[in-house]
């Protein structure tokens, strides 16, 4: 039975850490192949408008140029662009019928330095010629493939290929997958020489290309920095490149801007700034995710300690006997090292059984494309160190602890004499309060990372979530008429009660801002301001709620607005009505506030309300909102109907919906995995200490065993023999709750702090978590101290 406790402790703590190690290990591994990508960076943007931060991946296009041609300390400069291709065409023998792919990803606008930089491999054509001239495309060799099955490299080179119908480009070289070279977050597949946008003045304009005051994430740059070239430096000089050319224009307008070097390391980890189409990862998350497997090995290991010694009892002759043999103590240590090594190597065993099986369960939580195999250099040797590291951590201090036992006294049946208040039992309560210190830690983070949770899930958001759905339209459809006339169908529909045309839902991780001043008496105020762009329905769709004025009368372009709560104070204006009939300046125009709407989330609960404008820019509405009646059962047959108008409409396009209530659940997918985390975890840091405490209880009752027998004989019965054992441990889980409650609290508030919405900590909270600490504690107590209580008296005394 002990072993068999022993194998199952430590094989949780070695399974834990085993999934923790390949989330980190594959996490941490990304980008580490690239030649000199210690000096590689991405310039990045940092702003701040009226003292409101920002952060954007992009910059603006000009600076590329600016940079190539006026710094010095570089050695590469990488300019792409993203391109959102919504079809590309392969024309084949019969032009009527080519290849149609559609809405293609990991196509970007670049030059032969892209190359030069990243260790691509080619497979046909060349890093200094494919992407010299205009209309050439490289592809790498998964989409040449899916493109031209069949066709070797080299055969492909000179076929063409259509985007959007408009743009025409020549295969002039395939490159092997950068994914073979290691993990990667440029992910890229097609690279479209940069000349053919820089020599077409259509597509230089459409991309404002030579507008400073354009910034789009799409547009990024890249830099290889010269070696002894500073971040420092270069940062400095990147500023100076601002204020020669938006520094007048920062100032006249009240804003910041700095470019900023991001190192190519941190790229997978940041998502201030974003990525690619991968997965990002988050440090602290890795860090804390490192520190819940030490956790859980720790407690496996103490949980070893604490049941060894428990059990030492039943080995006490058999030490004496070897000793009397002429046995050393180093030759007992080495057994006993031996016994917990050969019992580490069996958790371990069953802890690979089990890895695949937590892989699955915690597959929200696995990052893509992670694998599990024992075949893998760096497993095989990862579990080679956990199971020296854990036999040793695990097994010394016993060895220790009963190869010092006195031979003598052993056989004597005095090995336990005098052990009651030594320095041994000191350390094995310390490892228990250990144990509980860490249980009591992650019972609180549990209750109160779930309670944040269902707070954001329930709170009231300031518009209605149920029973509305969204569809995209394609960004092919340019024309505002026929998105009305699809509009117009849909409310046609059965089951569809109201329909409305936006840019964008109430709540979205989607941003469109601009900057809007007023003139309050002789002072200009500038202010950062959120857009939604809809139509005379959205209010009345959502719910949202009108405190003064009117809606917006029906218009094509912006000709008046509606402002939020939050707007109203930036401008200040004390009651709603007051601000009614006032004008702001937008765009260099002059335009009335027409209305006043309440305060809703616009975006997940970390963000502020921000000051929002609503108005009618029917060419940035792309996405069709409706109400759906009814019962979910009849919901089934609305999204036939849906589905149905929209490919008559738009026969080549993908039909895909959200639904509104869903969208904003799945926002917050990362706290939900947390959560589940930190629920799992708090429950196998609760059995492992349980097992330790239940492995002390035993040592204890085992030294006790003739004071349980006096006392039975002098009349106490088996509550308040119960009461005696178990009072020492319920003292020692009570100061684990006293160390671990600000511990915890600590930690929390620090999470919590993430979230401008968010709960209060009651101290309710923390009572209610060491309470019920101290109830599992007792009912693992009263497994064995009622045991003891009720055992016969004359088999404990029959020696004396």
């Amino acid at each position: 039975m002990f072993s068999l406790i022993n194998v199952l402790g430590l094989s949780i703590g070695i399974s834990a850490s085993l999934v923790i190690f390949l989330i980190v290990q594959y996490d941490f591994s990304f980008d580490r192949f690239e030649k000199n990508g210690d000096r590689i960076f991405r310039v990045v943007s940092d702003f701040a408008f009226s003292g409101n931060p920002g952060y954007t991946r992009g910059v603006p296009a000009p600076l590329a140029d600016a940079v190539k041609k006026e710094l010095s300390g570089i050695d590469q400069v990488v300019h792409i662009r993203y391109y959102n291709a919504d079809k590309t065409a392969l024309p084949g023998s019969d032009p009527a019928k080519p290849s149609v792919f559609k809405s293609q990803k990991g196509i970007i606008f670049a030059d032969g330095h892209y190359f030069e930089t990243l260790p691509y491999t080619w497979l046909a054509g060349a890093a200094g010629t494919s992407l010299s001239g205009i209309g050439q495309v490289v592809l790498n060799e998964t989409r040449a493939k899916l493109y031209f099955p069949g066709l070797k490299p080299a055969e492909i080179i000179g076929k063409k290929i259509v985007y959007d119908d408009t743009m025409i480009a020549r295969v002039s070289g395939i490159v092997q997958d950068l994914e073979q070279q290691g993990h990667t977050d440029f992910n890229f597949k097609e690279f479209i020489s940069l000349n053919t946008v820089l020599e077409n003045n259509a597509l230089r304009s459409k991309m404002y290309w030579d507008q400073w005051g354009s910034t789009t994430s799409d547009q990024q740059l890249y830099v290889q920095l010269s070696p002894g070239t500073s971040v420092a430096a270069t940062e400095a000089r990147l500023k100076v490149l601002f204020n020669k050319y938006k520094g007048a224009d920062a100032k006249k307008n009240n804003y910041t801007w700095a470019y900023v070097l991001q190192p190519l390391s941190d790229i997978h980890f940041n998502s201030r700034y974003g990525g690619f189409d991968v997965q990002l990862a988050d440090k602290p998350t890795l860090y804390g995710l490192i520190l819940v497997a030490v956790f859980l090995l720790v407690l496996g290991s103490i949980n070893f300690i604490n049941l060894a010694t428990a059990q030492a009892s039943q080995r006490a002759k058999e030490i004496g006997i070897r000793k009397t043999m002429g046995c050393s103590r180093g030759q007992l240590i080495s057994q006993f090292l031996s016994e917990t090594f050969l019992l580490t190597l069996i958790a371990t065993v069953l802890s690979i059984v089990l890895t695949p099986l937590l892989l699955k369960t915690f597959s929200s939580f696995i990052p893509q494309g992670l694998q599990f195999s024992v075949a893998q250099p760096s497993v095989a040797i990862f579990l080679a160190l956990l199971v020296a590291v854990v036999s040793v951590l695990a097994g010394l201090y016993p060895a220790m602890v009963l190869s010092s036992w006195n031979a003598i006294r052993v056989l004597k049946n005095q090995a336990y004499a005098g052990e009651g208040n030594t320095r041994r039992v000191l350390i094995r309560q310390s490892l228990t309060v250990s144990q509980f210190i860490i249980a009591q830690f992650f019972i609180m983070g549990a209750i109160l990372v779930s309670k944040q949770i269902n707070f954001m899930m329930d709170k009231d958001l300031g518009f209605k979530k149920e029973a509305i759905v969204s569809i995209d339209l394609p960004g092919s459809d340019t024309s505002v008429a026929h998105r009305r006339y699809v509009l117009n169908e849909l409310q046609q529909v059965p089951g569809i009660s109201m329909a409305t045309l936006g840019n964008d839902v109430p709540s979205s991780f989607g941003w469109w801002t601009s900057s809007i001043k007023y003139h309050n008496g002789n002072k200009e105020d500038q202010t950062i301001v959120e857009i939604k762009a809809t139509d005379s329905n959205y209010l009345k769709l959502f719910h949202i709620p009108l405190l003064a004025g009117r809606g917006l009368l029906p218009s094509d372009t912006i000709k008046e607005i509606l402002i939020n709560e939050t707007y109203l104070k930036v401008l200040g204006f004390k009651h709603p009505a007051d601000a009614v009939n006032t004008t702001v300046n937008w765009d260099e125009k002059n335009v009335p506030i027409v209305g006043v709407i309440k305060d809703f989330h616009a975006h997940p609960l970390s963000y502020k309300i921000a000051p929002m404008v609503i108005c009618q820019s029917a060419g940035q509405c792309r996405k069709i909102m409706m109400t759906l009646a009814g019962e979910k059962d009849k919901w089934k047959k609305s999204m036939a109907g849906i589905e149905k108008v929209f490919k008559k409409d738009y026969p080549e396009e993908n039909f895909s919906y959200a639904f509104l209530d869903e969208s904003i659940a799945q926002s917050y997918n990362g706290e939900q995995n947390i959560s589940n985390l930190l629920k799992w975890t708090t429950g196998l840091t609760i059995f492992i200490s349980c097992l330790g405490l239940l492995g002390l209880v035993i040592y204890t009752t085992n030294l006790r065993t003739k004071e349980i027998g006096v006392r039975k004989v002098l009349g106490a019965s088996v509550s308040q023999i119960v009461s005696i054992l178990s009072k020492d441990f319920i003292k020692l889980v009570a100061l684990a709750f006293i160390i671990a409650t600000p511990l915890s609290w600590w930690a929390v508030h620090a999470w919590l702090n993430n979230f401008a919405f968010r709960i209060t900590m009651s101290w309710w909270i923390f009572l209610l978590s060491g309470i019920g600490m101290i109830v599992i504690a007792l009912l693992t107590l009263s497994f064995q101290t009622i045991r003891a209580a009720r055992a016969n008296p004359v088999e404990s005394l029959r020696s004396e």
